[in-house]
């Protein structure tokens, strides 16, 4: 009789909770769906492709241009847009290290920055937010120096 009152238990809690803990969460695949989507980020640069650019932002992204900070996708575009224009590229960025949270919903990216002839100038930090349909957008992005200050 003690099972079965357990199991039942067991069974009117598991719709209670949430999706994330009814089931295992592959937090590999999820780094490797960032890594993926930084890449095709830094490429609508190398590409010269705003529009792409754009598809990666949250509406509500929040991007610092040196001290300023630019609040919105619209915002970020109107700032951005000048680096989409000529033929070359002014920078590029690559990933190299993703980290997704355990729920599996903010992951946070980060890289060098580098000139046009390679070398590294920045760092950039990304914050990624999974939405509803499964794509990865991006919230926040600050880039810091490349090498920290020393005190």
């Amino acid at each position: 009789m003690k099972r079965r009152a357990v199991l039942s238990t067991v069974a009117l809690a598991l719709p209670a909770m949430p999706a994330s803990a009814q089931t295992a969460i592959d937090l590999d695949a999820l780094r490797r769906d960032v890594w993926d989507t930084e890449v095709a980020f830094a490429r609508s640069m190398a590409e010269r492709d705003l529009a792409a650019f754009e598809r990666h932002l949250s509406p509500h992204t929040v991007f610092w241009s040196g001290s300023k900070v630019l609040r919105g996708k619209a915002a970020v575009v109107e700032a951005w847009k000048r680096f989409y224009e000529g033929a070359q590229a002014p920078f590029s960025w690559a990933p190299d290290e993703v980290v997704v949270i355990g729920d599996g919903t903010l992951a946070t990216s980060t890289g060098p920055v580098r000139d046009p002839g390679g070398k590294v100038v920045a760092r950039f930090r990304s914050v990624w937010r999974r939405e509803a349909d499964g794509r990865w957008l991006i919230v926040l992005d600050r880039g810091e120096p490349a090498e920290p200050s020393k005190p």
